[in-house]
């Protein structure tokens, strides 16, 4: 992929869920986010690299040593960069409040915007009860509900050949569903309570790879979302204000008027 030409300039740049070490990660859309978007500080909020599939079976391409780098070569030139690990680089946990070169390892952190408001900033792992649950969320839509039902007849003949009664695979599956969606609401308000018990404004975390943003009760839940699908980060702007930047739309909005620009360049 070419190079993507955007300068930005945040105040605070919050990325979680790169999982460098994986073939899930985009490595080279991380790399022309960092490349153009900068800020004083920047909170990486956990999964950076994702020690768990390392043991497993590494996948290190040298896209991988580029982010690694970059984040380096930002800290050296004044970026004050704060690390923050997760569930899947926790083995640095052990490290936090010391530095590893320029990057500050911190369990958690307070983060105080522009305009004065405070955020508690942490991966979210501590209060995972939806993990286990969450994939159905991607595997269970209208078509799965159709097949579950094809399967019930199926599965209940069998039940009944083995003298067992009527056992619903369609209706299990629709819980486990509202289950899914109920853990997910219950993983955001734990870490609103968490953020108020701190007596902070809001919390900013990742971890379920969904980035969002809005209030619950008091406290302003922020995800910054991952770098395996949606490539998105949080910034906050000079004034304080917060946004997700969704980095597939830009780099799709700037590749079509890049190809524009060279169409217009050949014919001229």
């Amino acid at each position: 992929m070419g190079h993507i030409d955007v300068t930005k300039k945040y105040r605070t740049l919050f990325i979680s869920d790169i999982h460098l070490g994986t073939k899930a990660c985009q490595a080279e859309l991380f790399l022309d986010f960092v490349k153009n978007v900068d800020a004083d500080t920047i909170y990486l909020v956990g999964d950076i690299v994702d020690f768990w599939r390392i043991k497993r079976s590494a996948h290190w391409p040298q896209s991988h040593n580029d982010v690694i780098q970059k984040l380096l070569r930002k800290a050296r030139k004044g970026t004050r960069i704060v690390l923050i690990p997760g569930n899947h680089d926790e083995g640095l946990r052990a490290y936090c409040g010391q530095k590893f070169g320029a990057i500050e390892l911190q369990h958690q952190a307070i983060h105080e915007t522009a305009d004065g408001r405070r955020f508690l900033v942490m991966h979210g792992d501590e209060f995972d009860i939806v993990v286990r649950y969450a994939k159905w969320l991607a595997f269970l839509g209208d078509s799965a509900y159709v097949f579950a039902l094809w399967m019930n007849t199926h599965f209940n003949w069998f039940r009944r050949r083995a003298g067992l009664g009527y056992w619903s695979l369609s209706a299990y599956l629709k819980h486990k569903v509202k289950r899914a969606v109920n853990y997910i609401g219950e993983f955001e308000t734990a870490l609103a309570n968490e953020a108020e018990r701190q007596d902070a404004d809001g919390v900013i975390c990742g971890h379920i790879h969904h980035a969002a943003m809005h209030q619950i009760g008091k406290m302003l839940y922020v995800n910054t979302g991952d770098w395996v699908e949606s490539c998105t980060a949080v910034g906050e702007r000079a004034d304080g204000q917060l946004e997700i930047i969704h980095w597939l739309k830009v780099a799709e909005t700037l590749g079509a008027h890049q190809a524009v620009h060279r169409e217009l360049e050949a014919a001229a």
